[in-house]
C-alpha cells in the first residue's frame, strides 16, 4: 500500500478494490473522493455525523464501476470538505491534506484530497467532483491537471449530492495524456475535432493578480502559437460579481434543498465556514434564488452560441494561487468570491473546462483554463494535451 505522505486519504483501513486484469486503463491506480459509493462501505461525505446516519453503500457509483471494468484498480478513498461546501480543502474533523506543491498553503476544495493525492504521485489519477471549482481550483492550488466535464455528460448515480443542476464528476492526473485516458473511459462519444479560435477572456485576466497573468502569460503565447491568435473578448458585461452573486443564490438553493432536510433532522456540527454557508442556504431569499436561476438562462444562451462553432475561452482557472494555511476566515472568503466569479461561467452554463498546471507565483502553482462547447470534452483534452507538450510539462 502506498504510502500517504500527504493526508490524502480518509483515516482508517483503505477501501480497495481491483480492477479488470484487461482494459484501457489496466494496471493503473486511482482514488476517490468520499462522496462517491464504494460498495459495503459508508460514504462519509467529510462528516461524521453524516457517516453516522448512513447506512454501508448497497453498490458502487456508476463512475467507479466504470474504472473499474476499464482495469483502474482502487487503491483508497479520499477527504473532501464537508458535504462537498467549500474550496479551501480544510477539514477540522479528518485533518486538511497538505498541499504537496506549496505545503504552506491549502490545497483546495472541495475535493482536495484527491488533487492532493494526484500532486503527491500517490495515483495515477483520482476523482473527484465539482460544482462550484472543486476539481478546477484544487487542481490549479496543486499543480496538477483537472476537468470538469459537460453538466450531465458522466452519471453521478452513487454519488452525494450538493448542488444537481451543476454537480459534475471530475479528475486529476500529473498530466495531460493521464488526464485524456481517463476521459476516453469515462466521456460519451463526442466532438473530438479541432478547436478555435482562441477567446481570451478580458474579465477573467483582469481579475487575476498581476503575478498570476505574468506567470500564465508564457502558455497564453504557446497556446495562440498552436490555435492561432487569441481574439479578446469581453463576455460579462455584468460583471463577475454578478456571477459569483448569482451562482451562489442559485447553489445555496439547491444545497438546502438536497442536504437541508437531513440538517434539520441530525443537526451537524460543522467546522468553520462550512456552517455559515449552510445557515445562509437555509435563509436564502426565493427572489434572489429565483434571480440566479433566470441569470443562468441568460448566460447559457449567451456562452452557447460563443462556442457553438468551436471556439475556446482560455483563461486563469484561478485569480491566485492557494491562500496560506494562516489566513483568516475573512480572507479566504474574499479569495473564494474573487474566484466563484470566474468559475461560475463553466458552472453556470455547463461547459466542459481543463486546468492546466502551466505556471507558477512565489513557488506555489496556478492553472491555466480551456473551455470549450458542452459535449466538446474530447476536443478540449485533446488541446489540454497538445498545449501541455508544447510547453514541455505533464509528461
Amino acid at each position: 500500500m502506498t504510502e500517504d505522505s500527504v493526508g490524502a486519504f480518509i483515516p482508517g483501513e483503505r477501501t480497495k478494490r481491483t480492477g479488470a486484469a484487461s482494459g484501457p486503463l489496466a494496471g493503473l491506480s486511482f482514488a476517490a473522493k468520499d462522496l462517491f459509493d464504494v460498495a459495503g462501505t459508508v460514504t462519509g461525505y467529510g462528516n461524521p455525523d453524516w457517516a453516522a446516519t448512513h447506512a454501508p453503500a448497497i453498490r458502487d457509483a456508476v463512475v467507479i464501476t466504470q474504472l473499474l471494468q476499464a482495469g483502474a484498480s482502487l487503491t483508497g478513498k479520499t477527504k473532501t470538505v464537508e458535504l462537498a461546501y467549500g474550496l479551501t480543502g480544510e477539514n477540522v474533523w479528518q485533518g486538511t491534506p497538505k498541499n504537496p506543491a506549496a505545503p504552506d498553503r491549502f490545497p483546495g476544495g472541495s475535493s482536495c484530497g484527491s488533487a492532493a493525492a494526484a500532486a503527491a504521485g500517490l495515483v495515477d489519477f483520482a476523482m473527484g467532483s465539482d460544482t462550484g471549482g472543486s476539481v478546477r481550483i484544487p487542481a490549479s492550488y496543486c499543480g496538477v491537471f483537472g476537468i470538469r466535464p459537460s453538466w450531465g455528460a458522466i452519471s453521478l448515480t452513487g454519488a452525494c449530492p450538493l448542488g444537481p443542476d451543476y454537480d459534475t464528476p471530475g479528475w486529476f492526473a500529473q498530466s495531460a495524456t493521464m488526464l485524456r485516458r481517463v476521459g476516453d473511459v469515462l466521456l460519451p462519444p463526442g466532438d473530438s475535432g479541432a478547436l478555435g479560435p482562441l477567446i481570451s477572456v478580458a474579465e477573467a485576466w483582469a481579475n487575476a493578480e498581476p503575478a498570476t497573468v505574468a506567470a500564465l502569460t508564457p502558455a497564453l503565447k504557446a497556446a495562440e502559437a498552436l490555435f492561432g491568435p487569441a481574439l479578446v473578448t469581453h463576455v460579462a458585461p455584468e460583471g463577475l460579481d454578478a456571477f459569483y452573486e448569482h451562482f451562489r443564490c442559485a447553489q445555496a438553493e439547491q444545497a438546502w434543498t438536497a442536504l437541508g432536510p437531513w440538517i434539520a433532522a441530525t443537526n451537524p456540527k460543522f467546522g468553520p465556514g462550512v456552517k455559515e454557508r449552510f445557515d445562509a442556504a437555509a435563509a436564502m431569499d426565493p427572489v434572489k434564488s429565483a434571480a440566479g436561476r433566470a441569470f443562468r438562462r441568460v448566460a447559457q444562451a449567451r456562452f452557447h452560441a460563443l462556442l457553438r462553432g468551436g471556439a475556446v475561452m482560455i483563461y486563469p482557472t484561478s485569480p491566485a494561487p492557494a491562500p496560506l494555511l494562516a489566513s483568516s476566515l475573512a480572507d479566504q472568503n474574499k479569495v473564494r468570491e474573487r474566484t466563484m466569479g470566474v468559475t461560475a461561467i463553466a458552472g453556470f452554463c455547463g461547459l466542459p473546462e481543463v486546468s492546466i498546471a502551466a505556471g507558477k507565483v512565489d513557488g506555489a502553482p496556478v492553472g491555466l483554463s480551456l473551455v470549450g462547447a458542452p459535449g466538446r470534452d474530447r476536443a478540449v483534452l485533446a488541446a489540454a494535451e497538445a498545449l501541455a507538450a508544447s510547453l514541455g510539462i505533464g509528461g
